[in-house]
């Protein structure tokens, strides 16, 4: 059976932990293959939020490519993957994506995504917003992308950054449909 494929990438905006959890989450789903791409900027800030060295977290992952690997398998339509997701998502990357600047691996591969009509998520990281980070969010929207930034849910009433950043993981790989159950509790009323 023909595993579903998923990319992560990480850009260089506070919020590492996204990208790793959805890492580390994904790695116990026997049914996925998750293919990883890291900015170098993300790679900064992979070691002072994580304290963790890119080799360690491209070991999550079933395949790691590289940046400037333009040739990657990710890089064309013709790879069949679920979509991809950006987590976190700098404003660099978002500005790349919005206006189709594939110069490097992620962009080229977010900008396959939507001209494949792929799922494409991306988690912004950044507060507050100016008009111009709205407007090329406004366009990955209207080109076919999600932007999905980390809200906390409160009336799980937690105040664990554990839970809220498992949330926002779970609710997102939700909408790939990997099974989330136990990351976090829907809404069910009151």
């Amino acid at each position: 059976m023909q595993k579903k494929r998923l990319i992560i990438a990480m850009s260089g905006a506070t919020g590492a932990i996204y990208g790793v959890r959805m890492l580390q989450v994904l790695r116990e789903q026997t049914e996925w293959e998750t293919h990883f791409v890291i900015s170098d900027a993300g790679v900064v800030n992979l070691k002072h939020e994580m304290n963790m060295k890119r080799a360690e977290l491209a070991a999550l992952a079933d395949v790691s490519h590289g940046i400037d690997d333009i040739a990657a398998s990710i890089a064309s339509g013709g790879f069949k993957t679920e979509g991809m997701i950006i987590a976190p998502c700098s404003m660099k990357t978002l500005a790349a994506v919005a206006h189709g600047f594939g110069d490097n691996l992620i962009t080229r591969a977010a900008d396959v995504a939507l001209k494949e009509r792929r799922r494409l998520v991306l988690v912004p990281r950044e507060a507050p917003l100016n008009l111009i980070q709205i407007r090329n969010m406004a366009i990955v929207a209207e080109a076919g992308g999600i932007i999905f930034p980390p809200m906390p849910a409160f009336y799980n009433k937690s105040d664990s950054m554990t839970d809220m950043v498992n949330e926002t993981v779970g609710r997102v790989l939700d909408m790939f449909g990997v099974n989330a159950e136990g990351l976090y509790k829907p809404w069910t009323g009151m």
